[in-house]
């Protein structure tokens, strides 16, 4: 298998990531996959009030 001269990250292990330019890989920051996946306050509250003002929209337009 022939391959080019490619100006690229092999150690990135994905194909957008290495094609990024090193200056931009630099600021990325390596996020655990368990952190992702962690529910915050944050989530709770962005969901209880989204969940409220849908059902306030929706008694309103019933009414």
């Amino acid at each position: 298998m022939r391959r080019s001269l490619v100006l690229s990250d092999e150690s990135a292990r994905h194909w957008f990531r290495s094609s990024l330019p090193p200056h931009v890989k630099r600021d990325l920051l390596p996020i655990p996959a368990e952190a992702l996946w962690r529910l915050t306050m944050s989530d709770v509250r962005g969901f209880a009030s989204t969940y409220v003002a849908l059902t306030a929209a929706i008694f309103v337009f019933i009414l």
